[in-house]
């Protein structure tokens, strides 16, 4: 507070740190782009350097160990030269997804494993692997898998999540304190959790990944797994990776990430959620398939996405950037749906990045 003539006090206006940024700038901070684990792919170091793309995904399988990870991390903080934290961001679940291994990394085990454990050790557990993501230079983990599947047998049928024992059981009350306690024990070492898939991926009997058209007919916004994203969002999860399947009750015929009734009505008016909303992977996918890569950044950031990911097809990422930064010269509603979004980002890096 600052004194004027009368001696009354005036508040110092708080820059605002978008309108800080050139167009470009906020564009790149809406994608996340991926390189293996095991090399800087030159495109994505590119992308950082020219395009100001905000964060990078760790992919495939290492056993570097964590000094190893973190000197390729260093690659890509060098090349950034925005003065905004990178995210650096990787799959560490557990079981068949886990991307780091080595020295310095634990074997962790499957989430139907993890479940076994009572919460509170649970997020003792969560807070050593985070500490060793943290040691390795990375801050951000796509985890934990908050879908519930319904039973055993289901999981059987259910390719994406049960076949690869990636649930926490088999219902709302085991899924959701141990999800909790994974996410909790994340923010305890410096790692920002993502929640996963909204609003579930339990039900579906095909991977989005390799089949087009997968749907869910069953989920609706009062379902066990959106029940589990609403308790971890009470709990202030700071950001929710949606998954790409149809919800036949939610919004028919439209992958969840292009569509407004399930990012912008259910998750962020329903639920309430205010913080980052990133997609699963949208360059290689089956799923989207039918639409081009500038088609799919520019839907899923008018459905209310804030971060894309690019992960498994990374030379994607110029031309989704491009796309974006044309439309949003030329539609203001569109530009105002950017700004909005690299809003929530910064305050995510701003909050959890160190």
């Amino acid at each position: 507070m600052s004194p004027t003539a009368t001696g009354t006090t005036t508040s110092t206006p708080t820059p605002d740190p978008v309108a800080a940024l050139s167009l470009e700038q906020r564009v790149g901070q809406l994608f996340l782009a991926g390189t293996p684990a095991t090399a800087a792919a030159p495109g994505t170091l590119a992308d950082v350097a020219r395009l100001h793309v905000g964060g990078v995904f760790l992919s495939g399988q290492s056993t570097a160990g964590a000094a190893g990870d973190a000197a390729l991390v260093s690659r890509f903080t060098a090349a950034d030269h925005d003065g905004i934290p990178l995210l650096i961001a990787t799959d560490q679940e557990g079981g068949l997804v886990q991307r780091l291994a080595g020295p310095g990394f634990s074997t962790i085990p499957a989430a139907l494993t993890q479940a076994n454990e009572q919460p509170q050790q649970l997020q003792a557990d969560a807070a050593r692997w985070g500490r060793q993501l943290r040691a390795a230079g990375i801050d951000m983990n796509l985890a934990p898998v908050a879908d519930v599947v319904d039973s055993p047998q289901q999981a059987q049928a259910n390719p994406p999540i049960g076949r690869l024992r990636r649930e926490y059981g088999y219902a709302q009350a085991s899924v959701l304190p141990h999800a909790r306690a994974f996410a909790e024990g994340m923010l305890a070492a410096g790692v920002v959790p993502v929640a996963k898939h909204f609003p579930g991926l339990g039900a579906v009997t095909a991977n989005t990944d390799y089949s087009s058209r997968v749907t869910d007919p069953t989920t609706s916004a009062l379902s066990p797994s959106v029940a589990v994203f609403r308790g971890m969002i009470d709990d202030g999860a700071p950001a929710i990776m949606l998954s790409s399947a149809i919800y036949s009750k939610i919004a028919p015929g439209t992958p969840a990430p292009f569509a407004p009734a399930v990012v912008t009505g259910l998750l962020r008016t329903k639920l309430g959620f205010s913080g980052v909303v990133m997609s699963d992977d949208v360059s290689a996918t089956a799923q989207l398939s039918a639409w081009t890569p500038q088609q799919r950044a520019i839907l899923a950031i008018q459905a209310g996405v804030d971060i894309v990911l690019v992960s498994a097809a990374p030379e994607q990422a110029p031309a989704m950037i491009a796309a974006v930064i044309a439309k949003a010269r030329t539609d203001p509603a569109f530009a105002a749906q950017v700004d909005a979004a690299c809003g929530r980002v910064l305050a995510l890096k701003q909050r959890y990045l160190k």
